[in-house]
């Protein structure tokens, strides 16, 4: 072979190999652009899903807010009718003449049981109720005050309650102030 041939066998080959070199470089090219759409549309698609997690978590804090701000509004609502009954009660006493005020005074105990009776009801209804006297003293809803010897009591029940208790739910608002027996 000669020299002019293995030179153009080398050219031949060259430009093979540029030709290959210029596809695979376009190749990466195309596959660098596709990779580089791809991440920017996973970008963007991160700070869309940021951006609606903060606005949600806004929100909920927001709701959050507004929810314990108004907890106790359905409790004031049923409280109103109690006040309007102690209300009218104390217009009708002053409204009274001095004959009227013995029989007034019977209506008015009658309206004040009512009106208890009416406030003991809105109570239970949101969850408030009083601890009771007939179970055996117990010193979450108990307070002992003072313990007496008693011959018909056993050790440990209530003899005498000072104070009613209230539990919300099973949570004691108020201890109830009892005398206990010995």
């Amino acid at each position: 072979m000669s020299e002019k041939e293995n030179n153009t066998i080398d050219e031949n080959n060259e430009e093979i190999n540029l030709e290959e070199a210029e596809a695979e470089t376009q190749a990466v090219e195309n596959e660098l652009d596709l990779l580089q759409n791809e991440l920017a549309e996973l970008k963007d698609k991160y700070a869309r899903v940021h951006a609606d997690f903060n606005n949600i978590k806004k929100r909920l804090e927001r709701e959050k807010y507004t929810a314990v701000e108004y907890a106790n509004e359905k409790f004031a609502k049923d409280m109103i009718p109690v006040i309007d009954s102690l209300e009218g009660a104390l217009k009708s006493v002053e409204a009274a003449d001095d004959e009227s005020k013995a029989e007034m005074f019977d209506k008015l105990k009658e309206g004040i049981e009512l009106t208890y009776k009416q406030f003991i009801t809105s109570l239970e209804k949101h969850g408030v109720t009083r601890v009771s006297h007939d179970e055996p003293f117990d010193p979450n809803i108990h307070n002992a005050v003072q313990s007496v010897d008693h011959d018909e009591i056993e050790s440990g029940e209530i003899v005498q309650t000072f104070q009613t208790g209230y539990k919300y739910k099973e949570r004691p608002l108020r201890e109830a102030m009892v005398v206990v027996a010995n």
